[in-house]
């Protein structure tokens, strides 16, 4: 993989991150009564009709026809537009779309540069009719060098993002323009959860992800049609076509900004051509190194990712908890299933102090996808690439089914997605809240060699409940090696329901060990399954 998020490759992400709600925020939408005199006018194309079902049809009568490339102004003079000169050409504020209309939700836009090359045409959605959104460069502020001054009238924009409604509770001050969604790159888009933070990303697909034998192909989302909500009760809608060399589809998106953010999407999808690896409803993050791993970082943080586990909850009903890798190659893990209930990636650890950095990955949101119907059979897949920094996403998850779309088939689905701190409906079982590692063996005794510990904490649930003397049952199973010591105790800090297994492995050898771990209590699960893939260090010589 190359590009990742909504930073490709060489974009320092973090910064991205850092910035990006901060320049958001200085943005003064103002209470629509400011004088007009200055301010730039969103120019508007003539109306085309437009329904999601033209989309749709449109995007199969595409599928039939060979791929073209869309075109991009002249790349030299966008490669001048870097990182800092990119974050200086700010949309102004007072030509947003919809600033005025029922929902409130203003529609600022991204302008193009060396990360973003292509433009993407933008349309605004009316009474069943599209207008598409003309290009201007007096609608950006930018400074008489700047290169894009050179760019003309014919460049158009790279992505949008919404703005917080200026008659929201989110925020006490009615100038306070937070943006709480933004689309931007290939397919990715993004959202902040109730942290008020962006953190991982969403894409439309995923197509041939990790593989040796060809390079991943990344679709775009060529085309947005945004439409205002009918009322103050109703949400935002974006229409989105989608194209790539391998795929065609269209898709809905509904969004509604609550506690943290929920979108609804449809999409219908064709294959131009067969693929390997077609994922379904992918989530893009970073993990570079948490407790278990510290002494592999060599940063001076405890802890850094935006995500710490895969969260599944299967079609049979079973919760599974699988704490994420920075492996020394990529790694796929598979876990089958057939109709799921959901799956994410999360971010659990939100205490400060194991982090202790200001971007504040502790209130990075989780990423829950939640179908909306049968979905079949298949499998929840993860993907871990190697990194040694943060600024680039190395973990995937997506679903790929079992029965892959064929060339010319259309593959409809729905599913919500679900941009909060945790999943959208609680576990009642215990949950998983640390995986740490380190030496086996017992105090002032010879370890054996190759022996490593494992303490696996869980926390909530009927773990609270116990009675006292009832002891919850440790199931350990490992797919090589031996369990000689294993031990279920309540961590000594007085929290009730706070139980820790700690139980040590000895498997010789080089190769992946898969672990599997649940306390149980009289019979019945007492907590969700910790899933674990254990590299054994590579020994020199």
């Amino acid at each position: 993989m190359h590009e990742r998020g909504l930073a490709p490759a060489g974009l320092r992400r973090r910064r991205f991150i850092e910035t990006g709600l901060a320049a958001a925020a200085s943005l003064a939408l103002g209470d629509g009564r400011a004088a007009a005199r200055d301010a730039p006018v969103l120019k508007l194309g003539p109306p085309q009709p437009f329904s999601f079902e033209r989309l749709r049809r449109r995007a199969q009568q595409m599928a039939v026809r060979p791929y073209q490339a869309p075109r991009s102004p002249d790349r030299r003079i966008l490669q001048q537009i870097d990182y800092d000169e990119h974050g200086r050409l700010k949309f102004d504020p007072r030509a947003a779309l919809y600033a005025d209309g029922p929902g409130r939700y203003p529609v600022t836009f991204f302008h193009l540069g060396r990360y973003f090359q292509v433009p993407v045409r933008m349309h605004a959605v009316s009474a069943g009719n599209a207008h598409e959104l003309l290009y201007d460069p007096a609608l950006f502020s930018m400074s008489p060098h700047s290169p894009a001054q050179v760019l003309g009238e014919h460049t158009g924009f790279a992505g949008f993002r919404l703005q917080e409604s200026r008659f929201s509770d989110q925020y006490p001050l009615p100038w306070q323009a937070n943006d709480w969604a933004a689309f931007l790159g290939a397919s990715y888009f993004r959202a902040i959860g109730d942290g008020f933070q962006y953190g991982l990303s969403a894409r439309g697909i995923a197509i041939d992800v990790a593989l040796a034998e060809r390079p991943e192909e990344f679709p775009a989302f060529t085309e947005f049609f945004i439409e205002a909500p009918a009322n103050e009760r109703d949400a935002p809608r974006v229409h989105a076509l989608l194209d790539g060399p391998s795929v065609c589809g269209a898709f809905q998106f509904r969004l509604v900004r609550d506690a943290g953010v929920t979108m609804d999407v449809q999409c219908h999808l064709w294959l131009r051509r067969p693929v390997q690896r077609f994922g379904i409803a992918p989530v893009t993050s970073m993990y570079w190194y948490s407790e278990k791993s510290r002494r592999m970082g060599v940063d001076w943080r405890p802890e850094v990712h935006d995500s710490d586990g895969l969260a599944i909850w299967t079609g049979g009903g079973e919760r599974l908890w699988r704490p994420l890798n920075n492996p020394a190659q990529i790694m796929v893990s598979a876990f089958g299933d057939r109709d799921p209930r959901g799956f994410g990636l999360l971010q659990r650890d939100r205490n400060f102090e194991n982090y202790l950095d200001g971007v504040h990955y502790e209130r990075r949101p989780g990423l829950w996808v939640e179908p909306l119907g049968p979905w079949g059979r298949g499998a929840v897949e993860l993907v871990e690439i190697p990194t040694d920094d943060e600024t680039h996403d190395n973990i995937v998850a997506l679903w790929v089914p079992a029965q892959q779309p064929t060339p010319g088939q259309e593959l409809a689905l729905r599913y919500r997605l679900h941009w909060q701190a945790a999943e959208p409906d609680p576990l009642p079982v215990a949950r998983c809240i640390a995986t740490r590692i380190g030496r086996g063996g017992e105090p002032g005794q010879a370890a054996p060699e190759g022996s490593v510990r494992f303490v696996v904490e869980f926390f909530g649930g009927r773990l609270a409940e116990l009675p006292f003397g009832i002891l919850p049952e440790a199931v350990i199973s490992a797919s090589r090696g031996t369990l000689p010591v294993s031990v279920a105790e309540p961590v000594p800090n007085g929290r009730a329901g706070h139980w820790r297994v700690r139980f040590d492995l000895l498997a010789p050898g080089s190769g992946p060990v898969e672990l599997r771990l649940y306390l149980r209590d009289r019979g019945d699960a007492a907590s969700e399954t910790w899933l674990y893939q254990y590299h054994p260090p590579q020994r020199a010589g």
